[in-house]
């Protein structure tokens, strides 16, 4: 099989010739691993090479002019949605961190001309000669990713989780506003990407992060109401399109599992074993046969905190329990960690692509 056929495989819940794997890591364990292979620091294509992945993105990237200031001075970059982020150093590494939230006490009016992207602006000539690139070397292609169509964490970027989970809860207006402006641009965005891509792209995949590590984040009736509508529409989208749709969940979220599987989502993503109802075991019971699943392998587990020994473990008892069947995406529930050894994620990696 090519990593195309295992992918499609693995999202109509068949058995692949050995399970795919993806990979997201913050930039400290990222280099580590290319100077582990011998790779140049910017060598991305490479590093996947050399961990086996089977997936690769063709979503255009906004080329047009500049919406939002940076702010120099506190080291504060803005990207074209007016999301505002700061480098923040850690004792193993960093990470950006989102910061200033400007839209946090917005009304209507501020929010109705609040400037955001035009779909015209998006390269999407680059996203095409990526999908012809990838797909004639037999990866599995996506267009949009975790980060696409979350209205929860793209609105809290601007206006604060706090914020934005009182304007789920009263139908605040403002915040109605600002997450159909989004939804409106990036419909059109993913759809032109699509269509450059021309039939070589794979799947779609969108996320919304709707639990803690404890329980929902939201209650499942106010999901339907808010969140539902605006969801099923990327599900049309790429059902107009015979693609099936990867939907990236955080946290405690098998809670609205069924009504992803009412709205033809195939796969879910993440999938933290740590928090409630998110059990390998648990998940593989409940939903196995009905949704694809993606992720599983923690990023605060073993892969950070144990030896290379207790990693292969780990992981040889995650593909026991998700494997049989089909129906499954070997990847991190996260970006890996800046403090897992990189021992560690080699060994992580390594034992994916033994494992028949």
């Amino acid at each position: 099989m090519t990593s195309k056929d295992r992918v499609l495989t693995v999202l109509r819940r068949g058995m692949p010739d050995r399970v795919p794997v993806n990979y997201f890591a913050n930039p400290g364990i990222d280099g580590r691993l290319k100077a582990h292979f011998g790779l140049a620091r910017d060598d991305d294509e490479g590093l996947r090479r050399a961990l086996g992945v089977d997936f690769r993105r063709a979503t255009p990237d906004y080329r047009g002019p500049r919406l939002h200031a940076d702010d120099p001075a506190r080291g504060v970059v803005a990207n074209e949605w007016g999301i505002r982020r700061r480098w923040i150093e850690h004792g193993s590494g960093g990470y950006w961190d989102f910061c200033d939230f400007p839209l946090r006490d917005a009304d209507e009016e501020t929010i109705a001309r609040w400037p955001l992207p035009s779909p015209d602006d998006y390269d999407y000539e680059a996203a095409r000669e990526t999908a012809r690139r990838y797909s004639a070397a037999g990866y599995a292609v996506f267009v949009g990713g975790a980060g696409w169509c979350d209205i929860i964490n793209g609105n809290g970027m601007l206006r604060g989780m706090e914020q934005v989970l009182v304007d789920l809860a009263t139908d605040d207006p403002a915040g109605a506003l600002l997450a159909r402006r989004r939804v409106e641009l990036q419909i059109e965005i993913l759809r032109r990407a699509i269509e450059a891509a021309e039939g070589r792209a794979d799947f779609l995949w969108m996320g919304e992060d709707l639990g803690t590590q404890i329980g929902p984040l939201i209650g499942l009736d106010l999901y339907r109401r808010a969140l539902r509508p605006l969801h099923q529409r990327f599900v049309d989208l790429a059902r107009s399109f015979d693609l099936p749709v990867m939907i990236h969940t955080c946290g405690s979220s098998s809670w609205v599992y069924e009504d992803f599987i009412e709205m033809g989502v195939a796969a879910v993503d993440t999938l933290q074993p740590e928090a409630r109802d998110m059990s390998p075991e648990y998940l593989k019971r409940t939903f196995g046969g009905r949704l694809a699943f993606h992720g599983c392998i923690s990023t605060a587990g073993p892969v950070e905190r144990g030896t290379a020994v207790e990693t292969v473990a780990y992981c040889r008892r995650i593909l026991e329990i998700m494997m049989p069947g089909g129906g499954y995406a070997f990847a991190p529930t996260h970006e890996l960690q800046d403090d897992s050894p990189t021992e560690n994620v080699v060994a992580m990696y390594e034992t994916a692509r033994r494992r028949c």
